[in-house]
């Protein structure tokens, strides 16, 4: 898959510019990233030094007690949120897949010492038995399944809470007149709406790669 058909949506020359002008990418994520490309089918799906130092400093912003992340895939965005949890805060991660559990494991305890606790299973099913009250929540697995997702999570924000999701704009097809029927397209575009209709919440997109929406509780 090219860039272009990853990020149709943006000029490539601005893309590659806005990645220059990005703080250089640490030695640690460096080295997963090279991991990630090594060990994964889809290795693209992986956030990347642009996004990650936007979910980075978005966390030190934030300096959040509880994080919550749904879709951990090699574990890249889960370090760069975890480094702005407050001394004794935790992220909980969760991951569908199994075979990636080992992988996870092994790099959350090389590349952070943060409290990451890695949770394997269905997300619908973890989230509701998660007692937590959530500081940051990002959103970056099974597209159908966002608006699933928001519904739970928005009332498991503290009030002014961030919730990012990832992947908003779809490839640009959230933008297409007439709109493509899949069910991810679909979902997607239903999550945009509900959280712009939402009382509850102050959010904007923001089109860096596939697309970020963040949104604040109020």
């Amino acid at each position: 898959m090219t860039e272009t058909e990853i990020h149709p949506f943006i000029d490539v020359r601005i893309e590659d510019y806005c990645k220059e002008n990005v703080s250089k990418e640490p030695k640690h994520l460096e080295e997963l990233d090279r991991k990630t490309h090594l060990h994964f089918v889809r290795p693209n799906m992986i956030s990347g030094n642009w996004q990650g130092t936007f979910l980075r400093l978005i966390s030190k912003m934030i300096n959040p007690k509880n994080i919550l992340e749904i879709g951990t895939f090699s574990g890249y965005s889960t370090i760069c949120l975890a480094e702005g949890l407050q001394n004794g805060g935790v992220i909980h991660t969760i991951e569908k897949e199994e075979e990636y559990e080992d992988f996870l494991l092994e790099n959350f305890a090389k590349y952070s010492n943060k409290n990451i606790k890695l949770h394997i299973g269905k997300a619908l099913d973890i989230i509701m038995n998660i007692e937590e009250e959530f500081d940051l929540i990002f959103i970056d697995a099974d597209k159908a399944s966002y608006v699933q997702y928001y519904n739970i999570c928005v009332e498991k924000l503290r009030k002014g809470g961030v919730i990012i999701a990832d992947n908003i704009l779809w490839y640009g097809k959230v933008g297409l007149n007439p709109m493509p029927q899949d069910k991810e397209t679909q979902a997607i575009n239903r999550f945009n709406q509900i959280i712009t209709e939402d009382t509850r919440v102050e959010n904007v997109i923001i089109p860096i790669r596939d697309g970020l929406m963040m949104g604040r509780k109020l």
